[in-house]
């Protein structure tokens, strides 16, 4: 799909391998524990994730204990032992009472990322998902998370893509709304793709949605007039949303 938004666009390698983290985030159903239990990462990153977790879990002046089990749950993930366990406790508490990250945190990802970005962007998805424990990400702890990521010498627009992510396809069919999309972004937040999303996946998600609501599987089931006609406007949104979409980008 080509890109017509006007966003920054990333190195190659980098671009191929953040493209394959948002696929792997997906398919995790967004859940930064299960990427990390799935995926490995290198000894080296323990000390930022930990620190850049407390440093984000005060960004309102209080830490609560979502924050601390969302931890603890990585530490399980990382499979650390019990001296691990108590260093990223004590790194995690020494980010909880920085008021600013120190110009050397995070030096080792900075220097290693050109080479191999994948650890760096794992960190992201996983400092990401810290903002947004609470629900959509508030001001203090989105612009914590940001300053965290540029510490790793990853650019700003990766947070703003992951966050993106989250935005359709956690939270928008969490409080799903079917007024007409007037722009590229609600359209695409509509069917809960991104724009970094392939045509084919956007294809996909456009038939899943068309599916769940056709007319046809609706007359084999026992559904209200209500709910018919709920369904009749879904399918009008999600029509509206992919062609909306089609006009954006050459899709067959």
């Amino acid at each position: 799909m080509t890109e017509s938004s006007g966003q920054p666009t990333l190195p190659a390698r980098l671009d191929a391998e953040f493209s394959g983290l948002l696929r792997e985030l997906s398919a995790c159903g967004h859940q930064a524990v299960t990427l990390l239990e799935r995926a490995h990462l290198p000894r080296s990153c323990r000390h930022p994730l930990f620190f850049f977790l407390g440093y984000i879990a005060k960004a309102e002046g209080r830490v609560t204990e979502v924050d601390i089990g969302y931890a603890e749950a990585l530490i399980k993930a990382l499979k650390l032992s019990s001296r691990q366990r108590r260093r990223a406790i004590e790194w995690f508490q020494q980010g909880k009472s920085a008021e600013s990250i120190p110009a050397m945190r995070g030096l080792s990802l900075r220097l290693s990322q050109w080479l191999r970005p994948a650890p760096a962007l794992r960190l992201a998805a996983c400092l990401c998902h810290a903002a947004q424990l609470n629900g959509r990400p508030a001001k203090q702890r989105r612009y914590r998370c940001e300053d965290a990521i540029a510490q790793m010498g990853l650019p700003i627009s990766i947070s703003d893509d992951i966050f993106e992510s989250y935005a359709c396809k956690v939270w928008a069919p969490q409080a799903e709304q079917f007024a007409r999309p007037e722009s590229y972004e609600q359209a695409c937040a509509l069917l809960g793709v991104t724009r970094r999303d392939a045509p084919d996946m956007v294809k996909r998600a456009y038939r899943k949605k068309v599916s769940e609501c056709h007319p046809d599987k609706l007359a084999q089931q026992q559904i209200s007039a209500v709910e018919r006609a709920t369904a009749k406007e879904r399918l009008l949104r999600y029509q509206q949303a992919w062609e909306l979409i089609k006009r954006h980008h050459t899709i067959r």
